[in-house]
Protein backbone atom coordinates (compact mmCIF):
# COMPACT_ATOMS: atom_id res chain seq x y z
CA UNK A 1 0.00 0.00 0.00
CA UNK A 2 1.40 3.41 -0.91
CA UNK A 3 1.45 5.99 1.83
CA UNK A 4 1.19 9.76 1.57
CA UNK A 5 4.16 12.02 2.20
CA UNK A 6 4.12 15.55 3.55
CA UNK A 7 7.21 17.67 3.00
CA UNK A 8 7.64 21.01 4.73
CA UNK A 9 10.47 23.37 3.85
CA UNK A 10 11.35 26.44 5.91
CA UNK A 11 13.35 29.43 4.68
CA UNK A 12 14.64 32.71 6.06
CA UNK A 13 13.48 35.65 4.00
CA UNK A 14 16.34 37.88 2.89
CA UNK A 15 15.84 41.50 3.94
CA UNK A 16 13.48 43.36 1.63
CA UNK A 17 12.63 40.24 -0.42
CA UNK A 18 9.13 39.34 0.84
CA UNK A 19 7.41 40.85 -2.22
CA UNK A 20 9.86 39.09 -4.54
CA UNK A 21 9.08 35.77 -2.85
CA UNK A 22 5.36 36.46 -3.16
CA UNK A 23 5.71 37.15 -6.88
CA UNK A 24 7.96 34.11 -7.43
CA UNK A 25 5.54 31.89 -5.53
CA UNK A 26 2.47 33.08 -7.42
CA UNK A 27 4.15 32.49 -10.79
CA UNK A 28 5.75 29.24 -9.72
CA UNK A 29 2.68 27.75 -8.08
CA UNK A 30 0.64 28.22 -11.25
CA UNK A 31 3.35 26.43 -13.24
CA UNK A 32 3.63 23.65 -10.66
CA UNK A 33 -0.13 23.17 -10.63
CA UNK A 34 -0.10 22.73 -14.41
CA UNK A 35 3.16 20.77 -14.72
CA UNK A 36 3.00 18.57 -11.60
CA UNK A 37 -0.54 17.14 -11.41
CA UNK A 38 0.55 14.48 -8.91
CA UNK A 39 1.40 17.15 -6.32
CA UNK A 40 -1.74 17.19 -4.18
CA UNK A 41 -0.93 20.20 -2.00
CA UNK A 42 1.44 23.11 -2.47
CA UNK A 43 0.89 25.93 0.01
CA UNK A 44 3.08 28.70 1.43
CA UNK A 45 2.89 30.73 4.63
CA UNK A 46 4.89 33.66 6.01
CA UNK A 47 5.43 33.88 9.75
CA UNK A 48 3.96 36.84 11.65
CA UNK A 49 7.02 39.05 11.11
CA UNK A 50 7.58 38.08 7.45
CA UNK A 51 11.09 36.88 8.24
CA UNK A 52 10.41 33.23 7.48
CA UNK A 53 8.38 31.44 4.82
CA UNK A 54 7.33 27.79 4.90
CA UNK A 55 6.11 25.61 2.05
CA UNK A 56 3.85 22.61 2.57
CA UNK A 57 3.78 19.86 -0.04
CA UNK A 58 1.67 16.70 0.05
CA UNK A 59 2.08 13.72 -2.27
CA UNK A 60 0.11 10.49 -2.58
CA UNK A 61 3.31 8.44 -2.57
CA UNK A 62 7.10 8.55 -2.94
CA UNK A 63 6.96 8.31 -6.73
CA UNK A 64 4.73 11.40 -6.92
CA UNK A 65 7.24 13.25 -4.76
CA UNK A 66 10.10 12.22 -7.04
CA UNK A 67 8.20 13.60 -10.04
CA UNK A 68 7.68 16.88 -8.18
CA UNK A 69 11.40 17.08 -7.37
CA UNK A 70 12.30 16.92 -11.07
CA UNK A 71 13.50 20.43 -11.94
CA UNK A 72 13.84 21.41 -8.27
CA UNK A 73 17.46 22.49 -8.71
CA UNK A 74 16.45 25.14 -11.22
CA UNK A 75 13.50 26.29 -9.10
CA UNK A 76 15.72 26.39 -6.04
CA UNK A 77 18.36 28.56 -7.70
CA UNK A 78 15.74 31.19 -8.49
CA UNK A 79 14.27 31.02 -4.98
CA UNK A 80 17.63 31.24 -3.21
CA UNK A 81 18.05 34.77 -4.56
CA UNK A 82 15.35 35.76 -2.06
CA UNK A 83 15.63 33.27 0.80
CA UNK A 84 17.99 30.96 2.68
CA UNK A 85 17.25 27.43 3.96
CA UNK A 86 16.11 27.15 7.59
CA UNK A 87 15.25 23.42 7.66
CA UNK A 88 13.20 20.64 6.13
CA UNK A 89 10.74 18.03 7.41
CA UNK A 90 9.53 14.75 5.92
CA UNK A 91 6.41 13.03 7.17
CA UNK A 92 6.25 9.61 5.53
CA UNK A 93 8.81 7.63 3.55
CA UNK A 94 10.33 9.44 0.59
CA UNK A 95 12.36 7.47 -1.92
CA UNK A 96 15.94 6.72 -0.86
CA UNK A 97 17.17 9.10 -3.58
CA UNK A 98 14.97 12.00 -2.39
CA UNK A 99 15.96 11.38 1.23
CA UNK A 100 19.67 11.30 0.40
CA UNK A 101 19.40 14.44 -1.75
CA UNK A 102 17.73 16.32 1.09
CA UNK A 103 20.22 15.00 3.67
CA UNK A 104 23.06 16.33 1.55
CA UNK A 105 21.28 19.66 1.06
CA UNK A 106 20.67 19.99 4.82
CA UNK A 107 24.28 19.19 5.62
CA UNK A 108 25.51 21.63 3.00
CA UNK A 109 23.21 24.40 4.28
CA UNK A 110 23.90 23.65 7.93
CA UNK A 111 20.22 23.10 8.75
CA UNK A 112 18.19 20.25 10.16
CA UNK A 113 16.29 17.58 8.26
CA UNK A 114 13.60 15.94 10.36
CA UNK A 115 12.16 12.60 9.22
CA UNK A 116 9.08 11.00 10.73
CA UNK A 117 8.62 7.96 8.49
CA UNK A 118 5.93 5.86 10.18
CA UNK A 119 2.50 6.73 8.78
CA UNK A 120 -0.28 6.21 11.30
CA UNK A 121 -3.25 7.16 9.14
CA UNK A 122 -5.68 9.99 8.57
CA UNK A 123 -7.39 11.61 5.62
CA UNK A 124 -7.04 14.40 3.15
CA UNK A 125 -10.29 16.02 2.10
CA UNK A 126 -9.89 17.33 -1.43
CA UNK A 127 -13.42 18.76 -1.58
CA UNK A 128 -15.58 20.18 1.18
Amino acid sequence: MSEPIAFISHFWVKPGKREDITRLFQDGSQRLEADKPRTLVFLAYFNETGTQVSFLHVFADAESMDVHFEGADERGRAAYEYMDPAGWEFYGRPSPQALETMRQAATSAGVTLSVEPDYLGGFLRLRS
